[in-house]
């Protein structure tokens, strides 16, 4: 049985098993696999009905580089917020920042998002067509650069091309 894009539903269903199973490996610390193997298939299932074809394809050549990206400006974001937190004086400066993205309309744009969420000391507030709203925990911090490297490895990861925003070259 064929679905849209020539995946075969049984690849699309077993790979989605794999992505679940290693999810639930890495939050139940390698255990727990009577109960894990009814989430597994429950949650197979559920993304089966929510996002019946997948539309999305990663380059598994840009994954290192964005896994990179991704865990060292965790630990460097991580240790600055420490630093903050644990700083008598307090020293932040919180805001909303709107910026408009780069990315194509699509998934990637939703990845960004999540991925901004992800890093300590931003928080994705909204995502309305090209725009992404964050609260930053500081806006003197170069927030902005911060999203267009994200968005370079993410347009790497999903294989496309910026889009230039008015007035860029």
């Amino acid at each position: 049985m064929k679905r849209r894009g020539g995946a075969s539903f049984l690849g699309m269903v077993l790979t989605r098993v794999m992505w679940i199973a290693l999810l639930w490996w890495a939050l139940a610390g390698g255990g727990a696999w009577a109960f894990g193997a009814a989430v597994i298939v429950l949650a197979v299932a559920a993304s089966l009905a929510l996002q019946p074809t997948p539309r999305v394809r990663i380059s598994l050549p840009a994954l290192f580089p964005f896994l990179t990206f991704f865990a060292l400006r965790s630990v460097h974001a991580g240790f600055d917020v420490a630093r903050r937190a644990l700083s008598p004086r307090l020293p932040i400066a919180p805001s909303l920042v709107d910026l408009r993205l780069r990315l194509p309309p699509g998934p990637s744009r939703v990845f960004l998002a999540d991925i901004m969420s992800l890093l300590p000391g931003t928080l994705s507030a909204d995502l309305v067509d090209d725009r992404l709203r964050l609260h930053v925990l500081d806006t003197r911090l170069p927030t902005e650069q911060g999203l267009r490297a994200a968005e370079a490895v993410v347009a790497a990861l999903f294989g496309q091309t910026l889009i230039a925003l008015p007035g860029e070259p």
